[in-house]
Formats: C-alpha cells, structure tokens, sequence
C-alpha cells in the first residue's frame, strides 16, 4: 500500500492548520448529524458518533458546534437532512475509486463528481464496479518515530487487530469494524500517538502509478477531498512516497 498511508498523513496535518479547515468542520459536522440521526446521541452507545466526536476534537471544533450537530442529527435542533451515498469510479491507470458522500442534494452531488472525474482523466461508473475491490476495515497509521515494530504488533495481537504493515516511514494496523474502539484504547493506553485513523473501504489490490498518471491521479483524489459533500475517498493506488511529496509541494 505504498504512499497511501503518506497521503493520509498529509492530509490529517492539513486539516488542523490550512485554509481548508473550514471545510474539515463541514464535513465533521455532517457526520456528526447523521450519525447522531442513525445511531442516537448517546456517544457511549453509539461508535460512529464517538469516532466523529473524537475526529471534531482533533481538529479543535468548539464544543457548541459538537453540541448543536449531535442535536441536529436527533432533531432536537432543525438543520439540513443529510443522505448517504456512495460513488464509484475510475481514476488514471484503472484505479478503483469509492467516494463517500454525505449530500442534501444528490443532482447537484452527482454531477459536481462528474466534473471532477472526467477533467482529471477519470469516469464514474455503476454501482457494484469497484465496491468488490474494497472491504470494510478499521485503519490506523502510525509514523514508525513513534512506536517499534516489536511494541506495535504486540498491541495489535492483544487488540484484536488482523495486521500490521510497513509503508516506508509508516506503520499501518488494519482490523475488523468491531474491533476499532478496542485498539483505538490500547493504542491510547501505550501512549502512541495516532496520526490518522478511520473506519473504511481498504483496497484488495493495488495499482502501481509514476510519473504523469500518479500526478493526475492525486489531483483527482485532492479534487474530490475538497468537495464539500465527500466525506471520505478511497482508491487502490500505489504510488511513492517521493512522488506524493512532489505532488504535495
């Protein structure tokens, strides 16, 4: 999975500091609503809003703006009612690509997703073409000055993690969806400081891009990350972590 937990680190570092913070709160507040609606405001009884609760305070979101999104979502408050929908498509050399969206207006979604794909050498496709490439995964990176190998596949084993890999100057754990909340603890126990972490759609395969392709492909990844309705993008790309650190300067 090479530059992919790189990417991932880069954007956590930039959602706390540049100007696109603004659009972090948006979609933190989006999932903060929806997952208060579907799940109930109590974050003890609930993963999904304790993991969005957690990810609004990584960022430092004001405690009001937590509070009146969970009552939006329980309808305590009247907000906007968000859908779930999930896209697929095709990026520069055959990447599979699943694109998560929260939107209040699915026309307006789907044809600003279109835009983006098609200028950026890609194409959206049906439901079910790529989803098979994808499972549903816990996933963690951890930058390898942080923590051993040696201590790092010890929690994963007591935590119930499946795996844990190196990706060059990062260690990534993957684990089952139920298991999350369990090594999010033990992690936190160890003092280990995660540098990003989500539940989502873990490729199965990768492609190997360089040059022209992986630029374009980062640039349609970037693209769809800004949109406001997209909560989060996954694709099956392998690209160097030298080649995503040019892209990035």
């Amino acid at each position: 999975m090479s530059g992919h937990s790189k990417w991932a680190s880069i954007k956590h570092k930039k959602a706390a500091t540049d100007s696109k913070r603004g659009k972090i709160f948006t979609k933190i507040i989006r999932e903060l609503s929806i997952a208060a609606r579907t799940g109930g405001g109590d974050i003890d009884k609930n993963p999904r809003l304790r993991k969005a609760v957690a990810d609004a305070r990584a960022v430092n979101m004001p405690a009001d703006n937590i509070k009146r999104a969970i009552l939006k979502g329980t309808g305590q408050l009247e907000g906007a009612s968000f859908e779930e929908i999930n896209y697929e498509g095709y990026g520069p050399g055959g990447v599979a690509i699943f694109v998560e969206v929260l939107s209040d207006n699915k026309n307006r979604t789907v044809s600003e997703l279109r835009h983006i794909f098609t200028k950026n050498g890609g194409r959206i496709g049906e439901s079910g073409s790529v989803a098979w490439m994808f499972k549903r995964k816990g996933y963690f990176v951890i930058e390898k000055s942080k923590a051993t190998e040696d201590k790092l596949m010890d929690i994963a084993l007591t935590s119930g993690a499946e795996d844990l890999q190196d990706d060059g100057s990062n260690w990534e754990i993957f684990t089952l969806p139920d298991r999350y909340d369990a090594v999010v603890e033990a992690l936190k126990q160890n003092g280990i400081e995660i540098d990003t972490s989500s539940l989502g759609y873990i490729p199965q395969n990768y492609v190997k891009l360089e040059g022209k392709p992986a630029q374009q492909l980062l640039r349609l990844m970037e693209e769809l990350e800004d949109n406001d309705d997209v909560q989060h993008v996954w694709a099956n790309f392998d690209i160097s972590e030298e080649e995503i650190a040019s892209f990035s300067a």
